[in-house]
């Protein structure tokens, strides 16, 4: 099993408004860097989109728990099955976020996409520390 585990960030917005707005698939494409991200395509619980230089990856909401966890999962527009975890930890009115990757890849499959998808990752980290209510 591969596990990547993105930074964490501190977002100042509570936990709830943030479940929400992760619970609508039209919005993840904010998280996502622009100038890398092309064919674009959502219905509010799935999305799929092109990485430049990768594959088209698909996302599904898979369940969760309100407030502390959304669970997205691949679909089959994806070149191989993953999860991907966001954990939300709402502290003061902070809430501190990450995002854990987890997928069965071969090891050259790895060597290829460990590095992008940290990146990928981390940029979404700072994305979502950048929402504002």
């Amino acid at each position: 099993m591969t596990t990547i585990k993105s930074k964490e960030v501190s977002i100042a917005r509570p936990a709830e408004a943030l479940y929400s707005f992760l619970q609508n698939m039209d919005n993840f494409q904010e998280l996502l860097p622009q100038d890398r991200i092309s064919d674009w395509k959502s219905d509010g619980t799935s999305c799929s989109f092109k990485v430049q230089g990768a594959a088209t990856i698909g996302l599904a909401l898979d369940g969760g728990t309100p407030n502390s966890l959304v669970r997205m999962k691949s679909t089959d527009r994806s070149p191989f099955p993953f999860t991907l975890n966001v954990h939300l930890d709402e502290k003061e009115g902070v809430t501190h976020a990450h995002q854990v990757f987890e997928a069965e890849l071969n090891p050259f499959l790895k060597m290829m996409v460990e590095k992008p998808l940290k990146n990928l990752f981390d940029h979404i980290a700072d994305k979502m520390a950048a929402l504002h209510g």
